[in-house]
This record gives structure tokens, sequence and C-alpha cells, in this order.
């Protein structure tokens, strides 16, 4: 295969990944309406460790986890807070708004990669950082939430997910497999633990759905895992903003959710600033990590 079909057939998987994932977090806003947080986390983790497990087993891939004990902890834990606060912040906010915040995530990773990795930032880099962050303040203006608790949330959970690329990156020896596995075993101990204090009995139509949460992910992994190895980081971690257009699709087709213009203007100015930082890297020739890090 040509390169150019190469990265062709990269952007394609890409894309769907991104997508897929999209319409997984808004089945898991619709799931949210009616059951707790931590219950969807662990019946997600269900529904994706047996379909990681099948992978592992072709691949004859080991899951174990060796050395650097606390990076792996705490990027369990940073997986575990970033899911947890995307799924609660989904309850009352509008999809579209939430993603919002989480796109500032890759300029969450460029502020805080000089403090915890020793990158070098230079003044152009730090400015579309400014920037960017000026577009999340415009965009926290989008609902009658603005400024509320739950729209922080939203924003603490986009940091946890800045945070676990921040380590992801230090993990770079480590295979992404046994990396997602735990990552999703984490999160459903961590939401086992809540179960006994807010535990409501799913219809089977709804465990059904849960279980699908979790395959679902667990297959984006897998495409996005294959489109890196298809096409260069750099090149596809643009299309990562393609899961705005979806979120704000599917918010407007299923809960009637329509994107104020406050939002609008935040997400040109973060996905322009994101962009920007990304071409910038890729014409320096700045080394882009090619960690599995997905959306939420």
């Amino acid at each position: 295969m040509t390169s150019s079909k190469a990265f062709n057939l990269g952007i394609g998987l890409y894309l769907a990944g991104v997508f897929f994932f999209a319409a997984n977090d808004a089945l898991g806003k619709w799931l949210i309406a009616d059951y707790g947080v931590g219950q969807l986390m662990l019946l997600r983790s269900v529904g994706a460790v047996p379909i990681l497990l099948l992978v592992a087993g072709l691949t004859r891939t080991k899951l174990t986890l060796k050395g650097q004990w606390g990076l792996h902890v705490f990027r369990i834990l940073c997986q575990a807070g970033d899911s947890f606060c995307f799924y609660y912040s989904t309850r009352s906010m509008p999809l579209a708004d939430v993603m919002t915040y989480y796109m500032a995530a890759p300029l969450i990773i460029t502020a805080l990669s000089p403090f915890l990795l020793g990158e070098k930032v230079r003044l152009f880099r730090w400015t579309a950082v400014i920037v960017g962050f000026i577009g999340v303040v415009i965009a926290l203006q989008p609902t009658g939430e603005a400024f509320s608790p739950v729209a922080f949330i939203a924003l603490a959970g986009a940091a946890m997910f800045g945070l676990a690329v921040v380590v992801t990156k230090q993990l770079s020896d480590v295979h992404w497999l046994p990396l997602v596995s735990w990552q999703f075993i984490g999160a459903g101990l961590i939401g086992a633990a809540t179960v006994p204090f807010a535990w409501v009995a799913p219809s089977l139509l709804d465990l059904g759905l849960m279980f699908l949460v979790g395959i679902v992910a667990a297959m984006c992994f897998v495409l996005i895992t294959k489109a890196l190895a298809l096409a260069p980081a750099s090149l596809l971690a643009p299309f990562q903003y393609s899961a705005i257009f979806w979120a704000a699709l599917m918010g407007w087709l299923v809960w009637g959710d329509k994107m104020t213009p406050p939002v609008l203007i935040g997400n040109i100015i973060i996905i322009a600033s994101g962009l920007v930082i990304f071409y910038r890297e890729r014409r320096l020739q700045v080394a882009v990590t090619d960690a599995v890090e997905p959306i939420p």
C-alpha cells in the first residue's frame, strides 16, 4: 500500500473511531439520566474487558503492567476521574457543551508538558494556549448552567484527561493494550465501589445498552490504534475535532439541544488554537506522541 493510500485509510479509520466515540458518549448521556455514574462505569467495563481480552488473545499480548506503579495508578485514577466527570456533567449539560470543554485538553497537555515532561514550550505555543483558553471562557456562557459547578466539573474532567495523556507519554514504552485494559478495569472497580450506595436495577434493554457502551468504546480504541499504525499522529490528531460536530448533531437530534453563539465562537477559537499547535509542531518536526488517548 502506498503512503498516500495508507494515510487516507488511517484518516478514515480515525474519523470512524471518533464518530463511534461520540455515539458512545451520546448513549452514555442517555443512560445516565436514569442510572448512577458509578453503575455505568462498572457495566461499561464489563462490556469492554471481554473485547480487550479477545484482542489480547488474538495478538498474544500480555496485559501485565511492569514498573512505574505510581504512574500506572495515577493514570488509572485520572482516567476514572475523567470518565466520572464526563458522564456526570452530561446529566445536566448539552453534550456539545461538555465536548467543548474537553476540546481544551490538547491545550492543557501543551501547558503541562514543560512542568511534567520537561518539554520546551516556546512563546508561540504559549500564545496559542492562552488564546485557546479564551475560547473556553467564551464557551462557558452557553446555557443556563454557565459557570455552574457542573460546568467546572466538565473542565476538571478535561484537565484529568490531559493529565492522563501526559502520563501516557511517560509510559510510551508500554503497549497500548494493557494500558487501555487496566484503564477499563480500574474504572470498573471504582464504579463497583459506588454501587452499594446508588444501584438502580436496569431493564434488560438498558443492561444490554450499558454493555454496548463498553463494547463500542473498546472497538473504538482498536480503530484508532489501527489508524495510528497507518498514519502519523500529527496528521490524525486534528481530526479529533470532528467530535464536536457529531456531539452537536446527536444533541440536536436526540435532545433538541442547539449550539448557541458563545459555544460556536468558543469552539472556533479552541479548534483554531489546537490546529495551530499541531501544524506548528509538524512544521518544526517536533515529535507528537502516538499514545492512544481518544476523547472519553
